[in-house]
């Protein structure tokens, strides 16, 4: 080997001391690696500790029971509202649609509810947009005892802050999106939890 060949070798090894490990951490944090750092992990707010969602009964539009049992066993995501769904309501749920929408084989094991107060439903548009959403509701009191479980944000409760919320399988309340959430960040939340959930 020549003197040549070898300083090239040299400023090869030495250039690629330096670039190697930013190309590499820049893959790791941008790339399809599923892997990024402590801190970085989630595009909504977590709760820290999760809250268990209380056991009660609430009431379906047709006037059914549902328990928050039936929370359980799949991943939920839940919308709180009024009723009559305005459009910013209807924007949430057509999110939460389409997120779960997206992850193709793995849709089975997420579902929707819709929480909502007052007079209910556009029956004609929720059949039609919405088949297999969860609507409920419930009598004053089980409403005030499930609502508080969800934090209040900047001084808006729950029921008013148009937010969405994720409980996870074993009915425990564990990240919430505010109103402006992009989609996209919810839909990579999710497929990481379900990438590394071995429950629901």
């Amino acid at each position: 080997m020549s003197a040549l060949t070898k300083k090239r070798l040299q400023l090869l090894g030495l250039i690629f001391l330096f670039v190697g490990p930013l190309s590499v951490a820049a893959w790791l944090y941008y790339g399809d690696s599923g892997w990024r750092p402590g801190g970085s992990t989630s595009h909504g707010d977590l709760m820290q500790p999760a809250v268990p969602l209380p056991q009660l009964e609430l009431q379906t539009a047709e006037g059914s029971g549902l328990g928050t049992d039936a929370l359980r066993g799949k991943w939920t995501l839940v919308y709180i509202g009024a009723g009559d769904c305005a459009e910013p309501c209807r924007e949430a749920l057509y999110n939460l649609r389409q997120v779960r929408l997206a992850l193709g084989k793995d849709m089975g094991r997420v579902q929707r509810l819709f929480f909502y107060r007052g007079a209910c439903c556009d029956e004609e548009f929720f059949a039609t947009e919405h088949p297999d959403l969860f609507l409920a509701s419930a009598d004053p009191e089980t409403r005030a005892a499930l609502l508080a479980v969800f934090p209040t944000y900047n001084g808006i409760a729950a029921e008013n802050a148009g937010r969405s919320y994720l409980v996870d399988p074993l009915g425990n309340l564990m990240m919430s999106y505010p109103a402006d959430a992009a989609p996209k960040g919810m839909l990579k939340d999710l497929k990481r939890l379900l990438r590394l959930s071995h429950i629901g």
